[in-house]
């Protein structure tokens, strides 16, 4: 098994002058290939040296995705460091408990981090030091025992010595149980833990490639934020085992700007982005009678040939993952001509453990287990469903320090997902929900929320649902099914536009969307209907992969 140090130095051995990232700043394209990229990693692993880090120390990465967040990934996880990748956008409680969780000794941070480091760092016992990107310091200083420093300055401090045969990057290095990342979970349903990942974890996923071809001309468009596992091993560890390029939105507004600008092959996205994506082509083609008569007779790759055009021309293949799919946004898309996969992972799982091969799509499940992994269903019900267990080089190696969070993670080797799934008699596995999801009612009959949240997605007046069980109190033992709908305010305004009408009132939109709602669950038995149904006019509040904090929420 490689490491992801192996990964990068055979690239820049073997196809040096190739380019592997490229982002926008101020309105230009810029590039790094291999061999740039393995210049600006000894550069910070030489850092580390001079802020006399070691081997088995965690330093956190805290920026937004730039070619800086690359280099200072791959100069900590090379040397045999552990990297904390941690959102930006935390708050002060948020970011100051996984820096002490994880028991950071530094942190190589960008600008808009700088007031929140400020503020907790004189409460983080081990914190040492904080590299700061973009000139925010100016002068190196010490306050509250932390060593403040500037990026660029330390940089041209160890550019030569970076070089040396004695450099701290030639002195040092993982193996393949080195811990290369501990990723926080996202916190759906709490606090959250640190899963340890190791360089033979990550590097387990480089066997996708086997289910979908990768080539060297292949250009990678990353979307998703690169401290997520999702991101970080399909956007940043494929590609650099492929020896290809990625390619960096400036942000969610430019996604369409910027793929006509690098023309990217693959683009992995949540559900919820290819969903947005789907419906701003859709709304573009109810305006076009020749392309609507063309979908209608069969010819959708001759409309999607128009559509990839202005999506850059090259774009080959979707890859869905993160969250469940709608099977009718995925068909929309197969329609036009680009393949179309779900897969399906945890942070635990590094994350992928089963992807559907290109060349055997499945839609509707989330493809076999990931090639040198096992999976099976626990306990199966009547219906085949279970919890999903996974166990082989891609699961992770136990949470940081909680030794009971980590015996309850797993059941003699293999690891407990807590999702519920069956599989199919090809061995492809299908999501039915989330073992803390369930709802039981008082008939012992089992409900699993996702289904009937599939079910209202199609409906055009409300934006998402969340199906939840509640309790009442003089009934004892058991629950009911209850829902929680967000009206699409966007819809409501666009049609009283478009027909010149009074805005409605809040009553007559709760009334639409529970006309709606009802309409739509008339296909499932009606033990999973909702008895009690709440509709909002906000959004839910959501992790930073776009999955809904389902604990901040209830209808007891």
């Amino acid at each position: 098994m490689p490491t992801i140090r192996t990964l990068l130095v055979d690239a820049a051995a073997k196809c040096p002058d190739r380019e592997f990232v490229r982002w926008k700043a101020n309105h230009v394209w810029h590039n790094w290939t291999f061999r740039e990229l393995l210049k600006q990693t000894r550069i910070v692993s030489e850092m580390l040296s001079l802020l006399k880090l070691k081997p088995g120390d965690r330093v956190a990465v805290v920026m937004e995705n730039r070619a800086e967040w690359m280099s200072a990934y791959l100069g900590i996880a090379c040397c045999g460091l552990t990297v904390v990748p941690v959102d930006y956008r935390l708050q002060a409680v948020e970011l100051s408990h996984i820096l002490r969780d994880s028991e950071t000794k530094a942190v190589f941070a960008s600008a808009p981090v700088w007031t929140v480091l400020r503020e907790i760092e004189a409460d983080l016992r081990t914190l040492e030091s904080i590299v700061m990107l973009d000139g925010i310091v100016t002068a190196q200083f010490k306050d509250n025992g932390v060593v403040h420093c500037d990026f660029s300055t330390l940089a041209l401090q160890v550019e030569n010595r970076a070089k040396d045969a004695e450099s701290f990057f030639n002195r040092t290095g993982p193996d393949e149980e080195t811990p290369a990342s501990i990723i926080y979970t996202s916190g759906t349903t709490g606090r959250s833990k640190g899963a340890i990942l190791s360089h033979r974890n990550f590097c387990s996923q480089i066997r996708a490639l086997e289910f979908f071809q990768v080539k060297p001309e292949d250009n990678f468009l990353l979307v998703l934020p690169l401290y997520h596992a999702f991101a970080f091993s399909a956007c940043f560890v494929v590609p650099l085992a492929a020896r290809c390029s990625v390619s960096m939105v400036e942000n969610m507004r430019t996604i369409p700007e910027n793929m006509r600008e690098t023309q990217p092959t693959v683009l992995l996205a949540v559900p919820l982005l290819a969903e947005k994506m789907m419906n701003a082509i859709q709304r573009k083609l109810s305006k076009n009678l020749l392309a609507k008569t063309m979908l209608s007779i069969g010819l959708g790759k001759a409309v999607g040939r128009k559509i990839i055009d202005n999506l850059g021309g090259r774009l080959r293949l979707l890859i869905c993952g993160g969250a469940a799919s709608d099977i009718k946004m995925l068909k929309k898309w197969a329609r036009l001509g680009i393949a179309t996969l779900e897969g399906y992972g945890l942070t635990e799982t590094s994350p992928i453990c089963a992807v559907n091969p290109q060349d055997r799509i499945r839609l509707g499940t989330v493809g076999p287990v990931l090639p040198g992994n096992e999976l099976r269903i626990a306990d199966p019900n009547e219906e085949g469903v279970g919890e999903i267990e996974v166990r082989g080089p891609c699961v992770m190696k136990g949470y940081f320090r909680n030794e009971n969070a980590t015996k309850e993670a797993f059941d003699n080797g293999w690891f407990r997902t807590g999702d519920l799934g069956k599989l199919d008699g090809q061995g492809y596995l299908m999501i039915t929900g989330r073992k803390k999801n369930m709802i039981v009612n008082r008939e012992g009959k089992n409900i699993y929320p996702e289904e009937v949240e599939s079910y209202l997605a199609n409906c055009p007046h409300i934006l998402e649902s969340l199906v939840l069980g509640y309790h009442i109190e003089e009934e004892g033992k058991g629950e009911h099914v209850g829902c929680m709908l967000v009206a699409n305010m966007e819809r409501f305004e666009e049609e009283r536009k478009a027909g010149s009408s009074s805005p409605l009132t809040d009553e007559e939109i709760r009334d639409i969307c529970l006309a709606e709602a009802r309409e739509a669950l008339r296909g499932i038995a009606t033990y999973k209907h909702p008895r009690k149904i709440v509709v909002k006019f906000e959004p839910f509040q959501k992790t930073q992969t776009l999955k809904i904090k389902r604990f901040l929420y209830s209808l007891d």
